[in-house]
């Protein structure tokens, strides 16, 4: 699909990925298409809640034969992808924790070759994901010079 969008697209915007898909999907396009990838966030520093939440975030897509493929492409294992996905999974899928951690994975994606980053905000039933979105915005922010 991504050779496709480099000969007939404009680009692509890839889901459910990693910075190290990022980095292989520019290869692939090479330096003109435009690179947006999918980036599913959890703003909280305790890992056991935003893997709770990253693995509801998930869950569906790990029961399509096409997204787990590409997951093991990507060096996830068997034992990786089976059930609600190992902690490891969720880690490479979700960034979570702090804002600075979170805004360093969308980082990450920029620096593996990307143009822009659709963040996709985690929260439990009816939360509202701007908050999330403000605090990464100021930990991503460059500090203004003095």
């Amino acid at each position: 699909m991504l050779r496709l969008a480099a000969e007939r697209a404009a680009g692509a915007h890839p889901y459910l990925t990693t910075p190290e898909h990022t980095r292989r999907a520019r290869e692939t396009l090479g330096p003109g298409p435009l690179l947006a990838p999918e980036q599913k966030v959890v703003v909280d520093g305790d890992p056991r809640r935003a893997r709770a939440l990253g693995r509801e975030g998930i869950a569906y897509y790990l029961g399509l034969g096409n997204y787990v493929a590409n997951l093991k492409r990507l060096g996830f294992t068997d034992a990786d992808v089976t059930g609600e996905g190992s902690d490891a999974l969720v880690d490479g899928l979700v960034a979570h924790g702090k804002p600075a951690a979170v805004a360093a994975r969308l980082t990450a994606h920029l620096d593996a070759g990307a143009d822009h980053v659709a963040v996709q905000v985690l929260t439990g039933s009816g939360g509202d994901p701007r908050p999330a979105l403000r605090a990464i915005a100021e930990a991503a922010a460059p500090t203004p010079p003095r």
